[in-house]
């Protein structure tokens, strides 16, 4: 099997030549890539799998070809630290932020921030100050969190500063004052960029975090990049940070069985964005440009978010969000027809559609998304809508208990209205994209309660709930 990224790919090199040899084994994983002879089906699925131990490497790991390509990523990326996870930037969030501090400890952390780093908090006991992103009144999209943001909690003495860069709607905040404002303070900046994996590798796009300054960058490689699902990447300066405790945290919480395929994906995609990277990005914002001034032109209003409606620098320029409220039409509908065609979406809601654009997309994918898109939106063009910020952008939490705390409490349940006013003991949240509108610990308000319902209602699925249906609520006793 050749592939032209072999040589510059220890992992996916590794992976490949395992299936170029005949092996008899008497190892795990138990389908030995034999799964075949049991269940043609499941042999599908299984038998080009093979483990990290005995597959990439020997038992012992005598050739180190992980630690390799884990260098190789730390020396493109220009970080003192790489590893590369099969749990996904879930995984890696966790991992890092188990090292950060003690129980009790204080971080700085975005309201914007995934599920996962909220249940990191419960993990290592961490408390959070929460900071509030500014929203843009014309898109209803949060911009980003302002250094003043920052500034106001300096005197509660954060251990880090957490933040999720770029947003979900590909809207980043102003990182280098951030960063900057950080470090004056000797705090370390922790930056989920899952949605980031493409930045830094085209002047056209924006740089990542850690060219901007930022001790973290964990990315997903299964995002914006075209790697094996799960897979993600963990990159770290030391300058402000314990790399020895991270390795720790990295292998307390890592399985001890990873797979090859999802850590070969990440070397690859490593090895392909250092080799065409530039060329590859490029090509991909042209696509996308192009996309989108196709499907504009058959409309007045702009109906896409575009780098124009944020500060320089500020957005991700291949990230496509429609505007479903400027024609009038719900987001969910759209997704419903799309899916008539065979086109899915990433993300859905009343009145917001994202598309996810990647490495691997081409202009003929476009062409048939534009096509069906365009006769989709003109059949179904209405009184266009204000914009309403999403329930997940606009709740200010009323924290009455620590989240670890109400994690562990005695708990019971009650009925959607009689929750008004007692303190939730699940994490809540719009999936896509994840963000909590409810902690642990966090008071239920009318608005909490009544905004997940009308979000449900208008075919978003609502993730997380003890009760999926929201007829009741878990909350503490």
């Amino acid at each position: 099997m050749n592939s032209e990224l072999r040589k510059s790919a220890p992992l996916l090199d590794a992976y490949l030549g395992y299936f170029e040899t005949q092996r008899t084994a008497f190892t795990i994983p138990g389908h030995k890539q034999k799964a075949y002879r049991l269940d043609q089906g499941l042999g599908t699925v299984v038998d080009s799998d093979t483990p990290l131990y005995g597959g990439l490497d020997e038992i012992k790991l005598t050739e180190g070809t992980l630690k390799k390509a884990e260098e190789l990523a730390a020396s493109l990326w220009g970080a003192d630290y790489a590893r590369f996870s099969t749990g996904g930037s879930t995984h890696a969030n966790q991992a890092i932020i188990l090292a950060l501090g003690k129980p009790g400890d204080k971080v700085a952390i975005t309201r914007t921030a995934h599920r996962s780093v909220l249940s990191a908090l419960v993990l290592t006991g961490l408390e959070p100050i929460w900071l509030t992103p500014e929203i843009d009144e014309t898109t209803g999209v949060p911009t980003g969190i302002p250094v003043s943001e920052l500034e106001r909690v300096l005197d509660q003495k954060p251990i880090a500063l957490l933040l999720t860069e770029p947003g979900y709607l590909g809207a980043i905040s102003d990182l280098p004052a951030l960063i900057s404002k950080a470090h004056e303070n000797s705090i370390p900046v922790v930056i989920d960029a899952a949605w980031g994996g493409h930045f830094g590798f085209n002047s056209k796009l924006p740089q990542h975090v850690l060219q901007l300054g930022a001790d973290a960058l964990i990315t997903s490689v299964h995002k914006a990049l075209p790697g094996y699902s799960a897979s993600a990447l963990l990159l770290a300066q030391g300058k402000f940070l314990n790399l020895d405790r991270i390795e720790q945290s990295f292998e307390t919480t890592h399985t001890t069985s990873p797979a090859g395929a999802p850590l070969a994906s990440i070397d690859g995609c490593r090895a392909l964005l250092q080799s065409r990277g530039d060329q590859l990005t490029g090509d991909l914002l042209k696509y996308v440009n192009d996309f989108k001034a196709q499907v504009q032109s058959h409309f007045e209003k702009p109906i896409f978010l575009n780098s124009s409606d944020f500060a320089a620098g500020r957005f991700d320029p291949v990230k496509i969000v429609l505007r479903a409220n400027i024609l009038g039409v719900s987001g969910v509908d759209i997704e419903k027809e799309l899916q008539k065609v065979n086109i899915r979406v990433e993300m859905a809601d009343q009145d917001t559609i994202v598309f996810l654009a990647t490495l691997a997309d081409n202009p003929d994918d476009f062409s048939v998304l534009s096509a069906a898109l365009v006769k989709i939106l003109k059949t179904l063009k209405a009184t266009p809508r204000p914009t309403q910020t999403s329930l997940s952008w606009s709740i200010v939490p009323t924290v009455a208990v620590s989240m670890r705390d109400a994690y562990f409490a005695d708990t019971e349940f009650v009925s959607a209205q009689m929750a008004i006013g007692r303190v939730s003991a699940d994490l809540i949240a719009p999936y896509p994209p994840g963000v909590a509108v409810v902690a642990p610990g966090e008071v239920l308000t009318e608005q909490i309660v009544s905004g997940l319902s009308t979000t449900q209602k208008a075919g978003v699925r609502i993730a997380y709930a003890s009760d999926p249906t929201l007829a009741t609520y878990r909350v503490i006793k």
